[in-house]
């Protein structure tokens, strides 16, 4: 998973950078906010772990702006902080922040936070498959999926969740199709 880590800090930045590449994960650098910004517009990262105090956008500020993009793809938001506090938390979650974690950053923590993270991405992602549209075959109903194979309803829903098909028949289809096949009887 690629992700956009936001630090001026150089060193800091560098330490980070080489923790979440041995975590397994593609990291893109910001300098500083507005290069953070920057890459936001340019792409998208599911994950973003950004300072909250940096040169020409700050961490909050960064979020805010992610937050306000007209965009179906979420990215988890996850601020650093050398301060924490119940003022500082407030003012990153009305931002937008998904999750803090304060410096020095204890590495046990931030695997943890972002086990977490991808936990909530993969839910999301999973809703969105329900909530967006459905290619569906106007004559045999069955719906095209990511792909581009053809599966019965059943399959397809079966496939991407916990539910499970029970038929019956509607009292429409009951009185059209059943009950004349009772009655021949």
């Amino acid at each position: 998973m690629n992700l956009l880590l936001a630090e001026d800090d150089a060193v800091a930045r560098l330490t980070l950078s080489a923790v979440l590449k041995g975590l397994g994960y593609e990291v893109t650098e910001a300098e500083h906010g507005g290069e953070a910004w920057a890459n936001l517009q340019l792409g998208y990262f599911p994950m973003v772990i950004s300072d909250w105090q940096m040169p020409e956008v700050n961490g909050p500020e960064l979020c805010r702006r992610m937050r306000a993009r007209a965009t179906d793809r979420y990215s988890y938001f996850l601020m650093v902080t050398a301060t924490g506090g119940k003022k500082r938390y407030l003012e990153g979650m009305e931002a937008g922040a998904d999750d803090f974690i304060t410096k020095p950053i204890d590495i046990d923590e931030l695997r943890a936070r972002l086990k977490a993270a991808e936990r909530i991405l993969g839910l999301r992602h999973h809703v969105q498959q329900f909530e967006g549209l459905l290619p569906i075959c106007a004559y045999c109903k069955r719906i095209r999926d990511a792909s581009e194979k053809w599966e019965s309803i059943e399959r397809y829903v079966e496939a991407r969740s916990e539910a499970q098909f029970s038929h019956g028949y509607c009292p429409d289809c009951y009185e059209k199709y059943v009950r004349p096949q009772i009655e021949k009887r």
